[in-house]
């Protein structure tokens, strides 16, 4: 694996940066005097932050309060934003480290810093955006975590190959079969390591591999093809259900 080597600017208010990393990259562990934001634009990144796994997909990112070691690594290619808020903008934000929901405002912000190459903005024009890109990462929605992972032995190995290849379509029963349980045991283990039931743990899985193929500009019905629905309409109707939006309005949406 390729090690990163990530400089922060501090932020005043805010700083951010937007990198495209290869698969493989690991984040050394590290804890800063400021807040922040990161979030994937593409890919998923995985995080340790104190003893607990959190997965990063698009549209929803992990706010992490200053001080807070953390190291992370990427699977597959990813194209990456972090927003460094300074501690003195931290009071409104969760003092735990909390999943939020990224907003199209706060991702367009993001993308026009990006875009002109601002680090850290200098114009009082730019320091109104960056108190409103603060602001929307205050509103967000907030969760203990999107995609939980779990290091109980029963569940693990099953979240890796659902990671792998978030299409399988092989059924609680054959994987308690592979490993020797039962049904009934594989599914209280699931649900007592991830705070979710299984099938709501593989349509999330799915909700953010689907996310990712169509950031990379995969078409909607091999979208679904990959991920092992029998129809595309049965894949709009998950996508619908979970974003309340279609996978076209959200790629129309980022197209704009």
């Amino acid at each position: 694996m390729e090690q990163a080597v990530i400089e922060g600017v501090a932020p005043d208010p805010v700083s951010v940066r937007t990198a495209t990393y290869p698969a493989g990259t690991t984040f050394p562990r590290q804890g800063r005097p400021w807040g922040e934001l990161n979030y994937a634009l593409s890919g998923v990144c995985e995080f340790v932050i104190a003893g607990r796994a959190y997965l990063s997909p698009p549209s929803y990112g992990i706010w992490i309060p200053p001080g807070v070691e953390h190291q992370a690594w990427n699977r597959q290619a990813i194209h990456y934003a972090t927003v460094y808020v300074a501690p003195g903008l931290c009071g409104d934000l969760p003092a735990e480290l909390r999943t939020i929901a990224i907003d199209p405002l706060l991702k367009a912000i993001v993308a026009d810093f990006s875009g002109r190459g601002v680090a850290v903005p200098r114009s009082a024009a730019d320091h109104r955006l960056a108190h409103v890109l603060v602001d929307r990462i205050v509103a967000a929605p907030r969760f203990d975590s999107y995609l939980p992972a779990s290091d109980d032995p029963l569940v693990a190995p099953v979240i890796a190959a659902l990671q792998t290849d978030p299409g399988d379509r092989t059924s609680l029963d054959e994987w308690a079969r592979q490993a020797g349980v039962t049904d009934r045991t594989l599914s209280r283990r699931w649900a007592a390591s991830t705070g979710l039931g299984f099938h709501e743990w593989r349509q999330r899985a799915k909700l953010i591999a689907a996310l990712t193929l169509l950031d990379a500009g995969v078409k909607v019905q091999d979208v679904a093809d990959r991920l092992g629905y029998r129809s595309t309409s049965a894949f709009v109707a998950m996508f619908h259900k979970m974003t309340g939006h279609s996978p076209t309005r959200i790629l129309s949406a980022d197209e704009r």
